[in-house]
């Protein structure tokens, strides 16, 4: 199965911001871009000018790097998002928000969106009651998702859970901390989604 190999702190100094790839280390003071903002690379502090093509280009590399989509995900994602009645750049990221290890990211089942990956393909969570091991899977809202019984014990599920909740859960999740369960009460308004995106370039990059 294809997956992008390339070390998570250069994918975030390559962007100029932090992409929350690696869990905890994100919110220390060893982040990466915290030590060294400027792109990988024997050039990396050479400042240079993005034409529009490549500001275009660089927000869909973003965008893609933070919910670990690969390039024919990403725009399969976007023709089902152009297909549908709306603003194509808040249906698309209300799809990728919508993606199963997505949401088991913000429900805090694991410290990353890598990790939630892997706790998903790993057969750790139930989907109104049935085993879903899709990183893909669309949740809808009223889904029920919750950890495994099997799985309730292990200790990296436990801590991610503690650290989602001291940094409090999305407005569009309804978390039982102890019960290790959480409701996906309905998709997120724009509004309520990180303003460091900006969706509408991609949309003009696919539009040309």
């Amino acid at each position: 199965m294809a997956r992008n190999i390339e070390p998570k702190c250069k994918q975030c100094r390559r962007e100029g911001e932090k992409l929350f790839l690696k869990g905890e280390k994100c919110f220390s003071d060893k982040c990466a871009i915290e030590r060294r903002n400027y792109p990988p690379g024997q050039h990396g502090q050479k400042k240079g000018r993005l034409s529009d093509y490549g500001g275009q280009l660089r927000e869909k590399q973003k965008i893609r790097k933070i919910y670990g989509i690969l390039e024919r995900q990403f725009r399969n994602i976007y023709k089902t998002a152009d297909k549908r009645r709306g603003i194509t750049g808040n249906i698309l990221l209300q799809l990728l928000e919508s993606r199963l290890d997505n949401v088991a990211y913000h429900m805090g089942f694991g410290s990353s969106r890598a990790e939630a990956r892997q706790i998903v393909r790993h057969n750790c969570v139930l989907v109104n009651g049935k085993r879903v091991n899709m990183p893909s899977y669309l949740v809808k809202a009223g889904d029920i998702i919750q950890i495994t019984d099997n799985a309730k014990n292990q200790l990296r599920i436990k801590t991610s859970i503690e650290a989602a909740d001291n940094r409090n859960f999305p407005t569009w999740i309804e978390m039982d901390i102890k019960g290790m369960r959480g409701i996906f009460k309905a998709k997120p308004d724009r509004s309520e989604l990180p303003t460091s995106i900006n969706e509408s370039l991609v949309v003009e990059l696919y539009s040309k």
